[in-house]
């Protein structure tokens, strides 16, 4: 549609104004402010094999460099301590944060130790990692598991390097569903809009969901950065929007549509079956956020702070006794506001009154093109004093404003990796003869 076109393209231009990777002389993040609540989030960069799609900073496993890695991880936790942070929760995203247990293990037990107040962890996994010797510790460390599953498609998952490494559906499937009830919050991450998916794989991934026994959901739309486009389209097919939107709708409907759903929309596109459940995109629920880890992207006092994509660099720096922060971008008044806007909406909920107290102007008068924009494609379901809230065709705009704000975050991403030393591309791509599909087959049976 028309409004999903100019919104693409608005945010795509802003996205090259600012996710630029500006050098920066500052080592240490800035020190919290007092009376704020912040969540703490843990990047793990390995994986046992690496998917066409992704574009977060990730590197093939190497079991000496990654327990080097978590060492220094633990360290730079420490940083934070002694800057007087604490947290309530933390998120551990990859990668795959599982690849090496007892580390994580390890870890998450030193952030317990470290910060007192944590009330809830949130990790990713894969559904090779849903085996007994790794439940047994995850289920007494980590209040919400994510797996990522994305489709419970064979083809697709073949075409994504998916099935060879973590199984076919029906395993994925039979993983989940005997873990449910495990944790507090058990998350399946899945995908929609890839090359090739048709209505009927949409409706048997909802399907899946549904029987799989977990309370939550996350349907990403595809988010192709230049560099995974090429990725892409070699592995899957050529991009194209133009079912985004009809399957968004499809999604919504089955989760929460009908007179007593069994879902509830958590975020424009998470699902879940209770209300308050942690959510992947913890920046609905913390507008500022410290991230630790190579790769890790911070957001506080109005500025992007990113550490150094370089696992040499990011050891280096952390031995030296400060952070692995290497770039930084500030953020304007307006472009504050513009985030705000965006992850609040996205979040199904703007509050006003917070919003002026922040920014002492209402929303109409701060963005006035963003604002009558989505007021004139039919996006407010609730405009009052109090609220923003969204119509059916709003939340899918906000999802196309998240994709492409995602999409430019993965172009900074993209940047940051073409600076890499050679041998640490090789950690990304391997040898120009590296067989990927062997090392999947022996990631799939993985302590199976």
């Amino acid at each position: 549609m028309l409004s999903e076109r100019m919104l693409s393209k608005v945010i795509e231009n802003l996205g090259q104004k600012y996710f630029h990777i500006n050098p920066t002389e500052q080592t240490m993040l800035p020190q919290p402010q007092e009376g704020k609540k912040y969540m703490l989030y843990m990047h793990i960069p390995f994986c046992e094999v690496l998917c066409p799609y992704c574009s977060f900073n990730r590197f093939r496993f190497e079991e000496n460099i990654a327990t080097e890695y978590f060492v220094s991880l633990r360290k730079e936790m420490d940083m934070l301590k002694a800057m007087g942070y604490d947290f309530e929760e933390v998120y551990i995203g990859g990668g795959t944060p599982t690849v090496i247990m007892d580390e994580l293990e390890r870890t998450i037990d030193h952030a317990r130790e470290t910060f007192p107040s944590i009330k809830d962890v949130s990790s990713e996994t894969n559904p090779n990692h849903l085996v007994p010797e790794y439940l047994k510790k995850l289920s007494k460390i980590v209040q919400r598991l994510s797996v990522g599953v994305q489709s419970f498609d064979d083809d697709l998952l073949k075409k994504m390097d998916r099935y060879y490494k973590y199984g076919s559906a029906q395993e994925a499937f039979d993983r989940i569903r005997s873990v449910a009830g495990m944790f507090k919050n058990l998350n399946v991450d899945m995908m929609f809009n890839f090359p090739g998916q048709t209505e009927e794989i949409v409706q048997r991934d909802i399907d899946m969901i549904k029987a799989s026994g977990a309370n939550q959901t996350t349907f990403y739309p595809l988010m192709v950065s230049p560099v995974s486009r090429r990725s892409i389209e070699k592995n899957l097919g050529t991009v194209d929007y133009k079912n985004e939107e009809k399957f968004y709708h499809m999604i919504y409907n089955g989760f929460c549509g009908g007179e007593n759903p069994e879902f509830i929309p958590s975020s424009a596109y998470t699902f879940s079956r209770e209300t308050d459940a942690m959510i992947d995109e913890y920046v609905v629920n913390y507008e500022e956020y410290p991230a630790i880890g190579s790769g890790g992207i911070s957001y506080l006092n109005g500025s992007l702070y990113i550490n150094s994509f370089s696992l040499k660099d990011y050891s280096k720096r952390i031995n030296a006794g400060h952070m692995s922060v290497m770039g930084k971008t500030d953020f304007p008044k307006r472009d504050r506001m513009r985030y705000r806007f965006m992850m609040e909406l996205f979040g199904l909920y703007l509050d006003k009154k917070k919003w002026y107290k922040s920014f002492n102007t209402t929303v109409a008068k701060g963005l006035p093109a963003e604002y009558w924009f989505m007021k004139l494609n039919g996006a407010f379901e609730r405009d009052n004093d109090e609220a923003l809230t969204l119509t059916p065709k709003g939340r899918y705009l906000m999802v196309v404003m998240m994709r492409q704000f995602f999409i430019g975050v993965n172009s900074l991403r993209d940047e940051a990796r073409a600076a890499l030393p050679g041998d640490e591309h090789k950690l990304i791509f391997g040898d120009e003869d590296d067989e990927i599909k062997p090392q999947g087959e022996k990631a799939a049976h993985l302590n199976s």
